[in-house]
């Protein structure tokens, strides 16, 4: 009985596309997160330079 369950969820994908779906999402967060903290500061920089340019 417990062999037979075993195999039938072994079987069974469909629970594995949400499991993928879920690493891929996560995978994409951390780079999207990772750009903004890069490009944050950098953005920063620059708007600041550009706005005491145009001040002088």
């Amino acid at each position: 009985m417990m062999t037979d369950l075993a195999k039938l969820l072994w079987r069974n994908e469909d629970g594995q596309d949400i499991a993928e779906y879920a690493v891929m999402l996560a995978v994409i967060l951390v780079i999207v997160i990772g750009t903004i903290r890069l490009i944050g500061g950098n953005a920063n920089n620059v708007f600041s330079s550009v706005a005491s340019s145009i001040s002088q």
